[in-house]
């Protein structure tokens, strides 16, 4: 399943987004490198993990499958799990050809993919930048269902060629529903699946506001969680799945229950993270550097740290900010640098000991806002950077602090 492009969170049979902050916290990423699992190879250069979770539900399809075919093909005995791995692989295979249709797909609409993970039902894409139109939006939704489609028809064209009741006419026919099944399930309209996107693009496109197609997407999720929850259950126990109905007890009724829970919880949790990452994207143009820009004081390198913030003091200015005989700037005194020196040590300390030197990452324009902001930030880590002007002249210095207060301020506010 895929969310609004926004959570990165796991979701099953498709993908999700992690765009340059943090959705539990709201403060800018560090750079890391991604991970999460073994690393399987890296198609389209997209780095593809499978998570531990991913072995626990290889091994319980082999577990359920392989029942199943004991009673299909009593004949193989003991190498009917053999039989059930292999049909678990194959499906996750079909998983990961769904989360490569939405890789393929952002790419080509030029949106970083940061990794794709399959993992506890399913897969996750995460694409770390949100679409510029509701149409890409759609199209990035559509192909993974649509991939799914295809390799259903796929399968079924194949099974036209193997005996029924033959372990390639099982594996075939598995193989064919269970895609089925992912292309359906996908396409339900509600945030975090495929076709809650799908929806949000409608949405996006006939009001001209992205954020009013992600509430409406979100709610329906929310209401599709409240349906599995409950529907689920009473499906499988009354036969309308294609079984037999059953009295409500026992071993299978709760395992069915823990199973709907379970996917009623993550279509939830979705729903929820994808309202959360679209409100905070609506607020990321309230950062700007100028604002947030601390007023810095130019010192030499060899000035005592306390005559430079006595002229800090005077001037009124929160930074300082280390430059050459010529007043170009070479470094950004460190904020807890400063602190960590006790008082009656300043006048013996110069503020060249307690400064990180300035490199190009580290140099901000003063109209850097919004995302470009954040992705500035996370691409050169630093506790300070040096604000500039377009003429080159220092405007002052960005705390990462300063960015962190003011985005959880921002998410703070009413209606956020």
């Amino acid at each position: 399943m895929d969310d609004s492009g926004d959570s990165g969170r796991p979701q099953p049979g498709a993908g999700g987004t992690a765009p340059g902050t943090d959705p539990d916290n709201g403060k800018p990423k560090r750079p890391a490198e991604p991970g999460g699992g073994l690393l399987m190879g890296r198609p389209f250069g997209v780095p593809v993990y499978v998570a531990p979770s991913w072995f626990v539900v290889a091994a319980l399809i082999t577990w359920v499958f392989g029942g199943q075919l004991d009673r299909v093909l009593p004949g193989l005995g003991a190498a009917r799990y053999l039989v059930a791995l292999f049909f678990a692989i194959a499906f996750y295979a079909s998983v990961l050809v769904h989360e490569l249709a939405h890789t393929v797909a952002a790419l080509r609409y030029k949106l970083p993919v940061r990794r794709i993970q399959l993992q506890f039902f399913g897969g996750v894409s995460e694409i770390e930048k949100e679409s510029e139109t509701p149409g890409r939006e759609f199209v990035l939704a559509f192909v993974g269902p649509l991939l799914s489609l295809v390799l259903g028809g796929v399968f079924y064209g194949a099974m036209q060629f193997v005996e029924p009741g033959t372990v390639p006419g099982v594996l075939l026919a598995g193989l064919m529903i269970s895609n089925l099944i992912v292309a359906a399930f996908n396409l339900l309209p509600g945030l975090p699946l495929d076709g809650g996107r799908m929806l949000r693009a409608v949405v996006w496109k006939i009001t001209g506001k992205p954020m009013s197609g992600t509430i409406a997407a979100a709610w329906v999720g929310r209401g599709l969680a409240v349906v599995v929850l409950v529907g689920l259950p009473l499906l499988t126990h009354t036969g309308a799945l294609g079984g037999t109905a059953q009295d409500i007890g026992g071993v299978e009724t709760v395992m069915d229950a823990l199973l709907a829970a379970i996917l009623a919880g993550i279509i939830w949790t979705g729903a929820g993270n994808s309202l959360r990452m679209a409100r905070l994207r609506e607020h990321l143009p309230d950062l700007r550097a100028r604002t947030l820009t601390r007023r810095a004081v130019p010192v030499e390198s060899a000035t005592p740290l306390s005559e430079a913030l006595r002229r800090a003091n005077e001037a009124g200015a929160r930074a300082l900010v280390v430059v050459d005989g010529q007043g170009n700037p070479k470094g950004v005194v460190r904020e807890a640098a400063i602190v960590g020196v006790p008082e009656h040590r300043r006048p013996w300390v110069a503020v060249s000991g307690l400064a990180q030197d300035l490199t190009d990452g580290m140099r901000i324009p003063a109209e850097l806002a919004g995302e470009a902001l954040l992705d500035r930030l996370k691409a050169t880590p630093a506790t300070e950077y040096l604000v500039v002007e377009e003429t080159g002249e220092i405007y002052g210095v960005l705390s990462t602090a300063d960015v962190e207060r003011a985005f959880v301020k921002a998410m703070a506010r009413p209606g956020a």
